[in-house]
């Protein structure tokens, strides 16, 4: 009996220790990954930092090689020469100041993309175990939920719409909002009511014998 329970004991420790060092890694990498983002969002800071300051020594030069030269005397051509070849010069270095930029930008939205989907699991993991989950549903064409207002909605008291979102925007769910083919609504409850929901949004809209002689 004394060995059972000493034998349990051991494991439960071990289950407690083994969550305790994937909590500390997990928090880790978080703080690590943050740390990196900002450390990219310096860079790109002295980057743009740098753009302008070849804009500026641009402007400064053009200024000199203009101002040097009797105002009655048009530029020669060796005056354009020089003008041209410091414009490029300036040009192809604000390109590949552009192209590191481009590229910090490309780390930081990798980044970023990796904590989001770190975040949603972790919700998805508290949702479940509440018997709870977060629903996305694009409403179809033929839908019998298009024409229909928010208001219309099944009403639920565990269900929450956190947004509907239509081509590049996120609109507010008001009671007003009127549905549309297309339209991705993000739904928030427990996981029987959001099955349920679900139905109506994507259920199809019933034709009459009428409408269809008419079609």
């Amino acid at each position: 009996m004394r060995v059972d329970l000493l034998s349990r004991l051991q494991k439960e420790l071990s289950i407690t220790g083994t969550a305790l060092h994937e909590t500390i890694l997990a928090v880790s990498e978080r703080v690590n990954r943050k740390v990196q983002i900002l450390r990219l969002h310096w860079q790109s800071s002295s980057l743009l930092e740098r753009i302008d300051e070849v804009a500026q020594e641009l402007g400064q030069q053009l200024v000199a090689q203009v101002g040097r030269r009797p105002s009655e005397r048009p530029l020669s051509d060796a005056d354009l020469s020089e003008v041209d070849n410091a414009v490029n010069r300036a040009t192809a270095r604000i390109q590949a100041l552009k192209h590191s930029l481009v590229e910090i930008d490309v780390q930081i939205r990798q980044l970023k993309m990796e904590t989001i989907h770190e975040d949603m699991l972790r919700l998805q993991q508290d949702l479940s175990q509440r018997s709870a989950g977060i629903e996305r549903i694009m409403i179809p064409r033929g839908s019998a939920a298009i024409g229909q207002r928010l208001s219309e909605i099944p009403r639920s008291t565990s269900i929450h719409i956190a947004t509907v979102m239509r081509g590049p925007f996120l609109l507010a769910p008001a009671e007003d909002l009127i549905f549309r083919p297309g339209d991705i609504v993000v739904l928030v409850g427990a996981q029987t009511e959001l099955d349920h929901l679900t139905v109506w949004f994507t259920r199809r809209r019933l034709t009459t014998p009428s409408a269809t002689r008419s079609a």
